[in-house]
C-alpha cells in the first residue's frame, strides 16, 4: 500500500513539475567554449553534438580557416577553425584540449567549428549582460555578458553564422 501511494505522490510531482516547466518562460542558456583566450556563449539551441577532433582531409583553394571535413560519426561536415575566421588566431598549433562543436541539425549546416576548450554551461542567471558600446558587428555577434569572476563573454549565434556569406564561402 506504502508502495502505491509514493507512487502516486511521485506521479503527482511530475505533473506538477512538467506543468510548470510548461507555463514558465525559459532563460538563456550558452554552451561556454574558449577561441584564442576569448570567451565565447553558443545558444544552447543552436549548437550540436560536441566531437573529439578528428584525422582532417584538405580542400585545395579554401580560405585557411576552413580546415577541411571530418567523418563525424559517419557523417562528413566542414571543419571551421573559429579563430581564424573570426580573425583573432594567436598561434598555429591546435590545443590538445580542442573540441569540435557542431551546429544544431535544425540548422541544416553539416559543419563544426574548431574551439581551444569547452567552459561549460552557461545561464542567465550567472551573466550579467554589459551595455552596447554601439561598435559596428557582423549579425552574428550578439550581446557581451560578464560573469561573477569578471570575466568577458561574447554571444555568438550559430543560426546567424550559418546563414553569413563570409562564413558560407569557404573558397579562398
Amino acid at each position: 500500500m506504502a508502495k502505491k501511494e509514493a507512487l502516486r505522490e511521485l506521479q503527482s510531482r511530475l505533473a506538477e513539475r512538467l506543468q510548470a516547466a510548461r507555463t514558465q518562460q525559459r532563460g538563456s542558456s550558452w554552451l561556454a567554449v574558449e577561441v584564442a583566450g576569448r570567451g565565447l556563449l553558443f545558444p544552447l539551441r543552436e549548437a550540436g553534438e560536441i566531437f573529439a577532433l578528428a584525422p582532417l582531409v584538405p580542400v585545395p583553394h579554401t580560405h585557411r580557416w576552413f580546415m577541411g571535413v571530418a567523418n563525424l560519426r559517419g557523417h562528413l561536415h566542414g571543419v571551421v577553425d573559429l579563430a581564424g575566421f573570426l580573425g583573432v588566431k594567436t598561434s598555429e598549433g591546435v590545443p590538445p584540449q580542442a573540441q569540435l562543436v557542431g551546429f544544431n541539425q535544425t540548422l541544416d549546416l553539416n559543419c563544426a567549428l574548431l574551439v581551444d576548450r569547452l567552459a561549460g554551461l552557461r545561464g542567465e542567471d550567472q551573466l550579467t549582460r554589459e551595455p552596447d558600446d554601439g561598435a559596428a558587428r557582423p549579425a552574428f555577434v550578439g550581446a557581451r555578458y560578464r560573469d561573477a569572476s569578471g570575466r568577458l563573454w561574447q554571444e555568438l549565434s550559430l543560426a546567424a553564422l550559418a546563414g553569413d556569406e563570409a562564413f558560407l564561402k569557404i573558397v579562398g
